[in-house]
């Protein structure tokens, strides 16, 4: 350690250029001025940090916003679908219901249609029968008057008519 005493060796200058640099740093105030920018610096970190800690507090808030939006956009939605599927129920209930009654309606129309025409045929038939047997006794009538100038039963027939009356 002799050496850092004795000014004939350069490590005693170099401790006195080192002493006196760390006076002259001292005097001119920079541990101070390292220290406030040190501070400058942990104040502007520590705002960042709190500003980061704000920004992440909004943005959980904002999440859970959402995030309860969500929830209940499904849950109507969910309520749309149901809704939806029970009218489409409803309306597929209805339509068979209305297609029944339009079924049951048409075969009654058709029944009374085929009843109407039964009804007219068999009037068509009892007139023509009616006109054929009119025609036939007509002819009968006919054949007898011209091949008899009296008929015995017509005879018969008028004269218990005449004691009836009387």
């Amino acid at each position: 350690m002799s050496f850092l005493f004795n000014p004939q060796d350069a490590e005693f200058w170099i401790l006195i250029a080192i002493v006196a640099f760390f006076a002259v740093l001292w005097r001119a105030k920079v541990p101070g001025m390292a220290a406030k920018a040190l501070d400058d610096a942990a104040a502007k970190v520590q705002a960042q940090l709190d500003e980061a800690k704000r920004l992440r507090e909004e943005a959980q808030a904002l999440l859970a916003q959402i995030q309860t939006r969500r929830a209940e956009t499904e849950r109507a939605a969910a309520e749309l679908l149901r809704n939806a599927e029970a009218d489409a129920e409803r309306l597929r209930v209805e339509a068979a219901a209305k297609l029944e009654e339009d079924v049951r309606r048409r075969a009654q129309m058709a029944e009374r249609k085929i009843a109407l025409a039964e009804a007219q045929a068999a009037s068509e038939v009892k007139a023509a029968a009616a006109d054929l047997a009119a025609q036939a006794a007509e002819a009968v009538f006919a054949a007898r008057i011209a091949g008899a100038t009296s008929d015995p039963l017509i005879d018969a027939s008028l004269s218990k008519l005449a004691t009836r009356f009387s």
